[in-house]
């Protein structure tokens, strides 16, 4: 596989930022989460599950910050 078809690393990780915030703002989450996500953000199953969790972390902050 040619290496330079993936996108750099801290490009990744903002697409994982980005599926995570929209994530958390939704007020009824889709389910199945993790293929709404990977269809929408075209990301991997792991990056997914890695936005679920950082969803997660932004909700409770919200709360204990609002």
């Amino acid at each position: 596989m040619d290496g330079s078809l993936i996108p750099p690393e801290h490009e990744r990780n903002a697409i994982v930022e980005q599926a995570a915030q929209w994530l958390s703002d939704q007020s009824i989450p889709p389910r199945p989460i993790v293929p709404e996500l990977r269809k929408r953000f075209d990301i991997s199953a792991l990056e997914a599950c890695e936005a679920t969790a950082l969803a997660e972390k932004f909700r409770m902050l919200r709360k204990v910050f609002a």
